[in-house]
């Protein structure tokens, strides 16, 4: 029986959310408080829930100045170890509650260094957090080490990847603006945590296009692409049959994870609407693409709310959500042997039960 899942059903399925940031989830009552506690009086607002409001308007504004002023403000609070243990542990809670059940969420350690922290406090204290968080609320986190594409610290925080890498952290990633900041600027830590066989991602084909995707993979190597949406550029819709380019079908073919996020991806212009968004063509295609949140403070989001939207855009059902949610967890920098134990005995199988539990059938 098809059926179309209600955003309360979603809840309840075992999902797995790869590209998620840390900074861009902290509660808006958490904001409040560590400005509270840290002296931080930049905040416009003390107020959680005008707090809340502001974060999702200025992410909404259309305005790239506003966009960025929100990420300060949870930066300008995330400066100490009491912080940052707090917000990884509620980062887990939120996400078991929204029903996630393995997670990567990944935060650049070189940006919360302004109080005195050393990289080394700055990981061990999210990675507490975060194991705290996992053992009380049943939900496996990984994370991944960022650094600024714009900066010149990725060889140090590749060998901080690699150094913690039995602690937790299961990769690497550069983040921040495409346009002018290619990712061979980082080719010696890309190439260093080649040789030391240990995994990366790139955002790569947000903000920029095709040749920022083809050098994060053909010179980079990245293992997989964080939001890739811009892949579409090589994809022509002609009719019936669409024709991939050289580029597109590479990525097809080498299966190599789009890491998506819709909401965002309209926030900052990649997409015009969830109707609108690749994310449908693709799947239609069979690329690997995967579902995320990017940042859930500043687009007002869950990963259950996600996949609701794609749900109501493409009149997605219970195979298609499993579909995004197996995808994502092959993708995931998890041993093998944990990935499959998540899909065989926890993914399918709860899929499967709230695909025949008496959902709303299709109209």
């Amino acid at each position: 029986m098809n059926v179309r899942p209600t955003l309360e059903d979603i809840r309840r399925a075992p999902k797995v959310l790869l590209h998620d940031h840390l900074d861009g989830g902290v509660r808006p009552g958490t904001v409040a408080d560590l400005a509270r506690e840290s002296g931080y009086g930049e905040l416009p607002s003390m107020d959680a829930d005008n707090l809340r409001a502001w974060f999702e308007e200025s992410a909404n504004s259309g305005s790239l100045e506003r966009y960025l002023e929100t990420f300060s403000h949870t930066v300008g609070v995330m400066q100490s170890v009491e912080a940052l243990t707090r917000v990884a542990y509620e980062c887990a809670e939120d996400l078991a509650k929204d029903g996630v059940v393995y997670a990567e969420v990944r935060y650049a350690p070189e940006q919360h260094l302004r109080a005195g922290l050393s990289l080394e406090q700055v990981v061990e204290a999210v990675l507490d957090g975060f194991a705290q968080g996992g053992r009380e609320h049943g939900i496996r986190v990984g994370t991944l080490v960022t650094a600024m594409r714009h900066q010149a610290r990725s060889m140090e925080i590749a060998e901080l990847a690699v150094r913690y890498r039995d602690a937790g952290v299961v990769g690497f990633d550069i983040a921040g603006a495409e346009a002018g900041y290619p990712p061979t600027r980082h080719l010696d830590a890309f190439e260093y945590l080649q040789r030391e066989n240990a995994h990366f991602t790139i955002h790569a084909g947000e903000g920029f296009g095709l040749p920022s995707i083809w050098q994060a993979i053909q010179w980079c190597g990245a293992d997989r692409l964080g939001h890739g949406v811009r892949i579409i550029d090589d994809i022509e819709v002609d009719g019936d049959e669409p024709r991939l380019g050289r580029l597109a079908d590479y990525v097809r073919d080498k299966r190599i994870p789009l890491e998506m996020c819709p909401t965002s991806n309209i926030q900052t212009g990649a997409a015009k609407s969830i109707a609108e968004h690749p994310i449908g063509l693709l799947r239609r295609l069979s690329f690997r693409v995967t579902v995320n949140t990017d940042n859930r403070l500043m687009s007002g989001t869950t990963l259950s709310n996600e996949f609701a939207k794609l749900v109501e855009a493409f009149d997605y059902g219970w195979d298609d959500l499993q579909w995004f949610t197996v995808n994502a967890m092959k993708s995931a920098f998890a041993p093998f042997t944990e990935r499959l134990e998540l899909i065989n005995g926890v993914i399918k199988p709860g899929f499967a039960q709230l695909k025949w539990s008496g959902a709303r059938p299709l109209a």
